[in-house]
This record gives structure tokens, C-alpha cells and sequence, in this order.
């Protein structure tokens, strides 16, 4: 594994909190040459958890980005961990539609390679508002 993006993914996804699914995600998303992370983080009061994409974007509005380039997200197993449907509109206010996404096992093996608009078609993002 010699790609940065999914070393940070996969490091963040240690460092996940999730007591109660035992399902740790890791994201890493990259913004002008920067890396960002985050994890999820769950609550004993279910609907008050973080995913790890929207743990990562606010690292990268912190950090005073604005445009995500590119995203690694690892969960566990061997099928896929895509971001739920708030995390897919989080990403669009973010990013465009040809975002690359890539979904890594544990192992930082490449399980899916797609896009964000092929992940949300017909989305509504920013510029429907200007």
C-alpha cells in the first residue's frame, strides 16, 4: 500500500469510536494537496453519531477548505462501505459530481472505484442556488 490517501483512511478508521455496531469507518478526502481525516463516532443515543465523511469534511472546513478533490473510505468487511445518503450530499456541497470515490477493504485492497454523481444522480448541489 503506497497510496497516502488510503493510509489515512485506514489510519482514521482505528481510531473510530463505535461501541455498539462495531463497525469502525475511516475516511480521508484530500483538498488542494491537503489530507484530511475523520472516523465515525457513535452515541448511546443512536441518531447522534457522526459518519467518518462528515467527521473528514469539517477537519477540511476547519482547516479553511472548501473543495474536496478526492476521497478514500474504508469499513469493514469485504462489500463496500459507500456513504450514506446525508454523507452523499454532504460530499456534493463540496465537491462536483466527477468526484473519484474510492472504497477500500481493511487491507487498503481497492473494492470499488465510482463517482459522486454516479453515487447521486440528479443531485442538487450549490450552483442550483446561484
Amino acid at each position: 500500500m503506497t497510496d497516502e490517501l488510503i493510509g489515512a483512511a485506514l489510519a482514521a478508521r482505528e481510531q473510530a469510536y463505535a461501541p455498539y455496531s462495531r463497525f469502525q469507518v475511516g475516511a480521508a478526502l484530500r483538498c488542494e494537496g491537503v489530507v484530511y481525516q475523520g472516523c465515525n463516532v457513535e452515541n448511546a443515543a443512536y441518531p447522534q453519531g457522526n459518519c467518518a465523511e462528515a467527521g473528514a469534511i469539517a477537519a477540511m472546513v476547519l482547516g479553511g477548505g472548501r473543495h474536496i478533490d478526492e476521497i478514500v473510505i474504508v469499513g469493514g468487511g469485504e462489500a463496500p462501505c459507500t456513504p450514506c445518503g446525508g454523507c452523499r450530499q454532504r460530499l456534493r456541497e463540496f465537491a462536483a459530481i466527477d468526484l473519484p470515490i474510492r472504497i477500500v477493504n481493511p487491507q487498503g485492497a481497492l473494492l470499488l472505484e465510482t463517482t459522486l454523481g454516479a453515487l447521486l444522480p440528479w443531485s442538487f448541489g450549490p450552483d442550483h442556488l446561484a
